[in-house]
């Protein structure tokens, strides 16, 4: 069985993003950019299941710049065995990534895609809604388990809901997106990351597919959050009441 993980490049969680002094975007030039954390989830289960004897090949996908071998990388010294880096020289939006997606998942003849729920970078939260939609294949969003049984080629996903937890039964191939419960990723030793840096990465650009990459929609500016004011002490119930009925404001 052949499994098909999409990885992000976005910049690092533990850095506060900020909007660039013109207000064209989000700044980034000589910040660390690392892996999507949930697609790293993703490449942690892929993995896993190989480690299990169930599945024999693990392709990492990343599609965006050049500069993306970067996080295939990591994903390889995780233990994937291929990467792939899809070039585009414009931010695709997720239903252009679903399309390039797609054209490997068929290329590849994968048997299943699991990839993050979301990015952290727009929280979008659709590639994999519609890549699952372009193959018509099943889906489960926000796994926090998988069972996959290879031979009956299903997959039991246990996803959480506001309602609780959702069991699904998936025949394969499908697409299965992961939450933060599903698994808590490994660090790769240097061994596997120097291993790493001796493995091919394959680089094709995203307009030798023959695809519509048109975007569908324009930023017109981004902002920065507008600032909490700062709290106010009271010493009494009396003064909390008057600044209740004077100043307070319903969000």
């Amino acid at each position: 069985m052949r499994i098909l993980v999409p990885v992000k490049r976005v910049l690092d969680a533990n850095i506060t993003p900020r909007v660039r002094g013109d207000g064209a975007g989000v700044a980034l030039d000589g910040l660390k950019m690392s892996i999507n954390p949930f697609c790293e989830i993703a490449v942690e289960a892929a993995v896993r299941m190989k480690e299990a004897g169930l599945i024999e090949d693990v392709l990492v996908v990343s599609v965006g710049p050049e500069a993306c071998r970067e996080v295939v990388r990591t994903a390889l010294a995780m233990g994937a065995d291929r990467g792939l880096v899809v070039v585009s020289d414009i931010s695709l939006e997720p239903l252009a990534v679903a399309k390039c997606l797609h054209e490997i998942a068929r290329r590849e003849q994968t048997d299943l895609i699991v990839m993050g729920k979301q990015a952290i970078d727009d929280d979008a939260g659709q590639t994999g809604q519609m890549l699952a939609a372009l193959l018509d294949w099943p889906q489960a969003t926000q796994a926090s388990s998988i069972c996959l049984n290879p031979s009956a080629r299903m997959a039991t996903v246990t996803r959480e809901t506001d309602d609780g937890t959702e069991t699904l039964e998936l025949d394969l191939p499908a697409v299965i997106t992961a939450d933060l419960r599903l698994n808590e990723p490994r660090y790769a030793s240097l061994p596997a990351v120097i291993k790493a840096k001796k493995k091919n990465i394959d680089i094709v650009a995203a307009e030798t597919f023959g695809l519509d990459l048109t975007k569908r929609m324009d930023v017109l500016a981004w902002m920065e959050p507008t600032q909490r004011r700062s709290g106010k002490m009271v010493f009494s119930v009396h003064e909390l009441l008057e600044l209740l009925k004077h100043e307070a404001r319903v969000i």
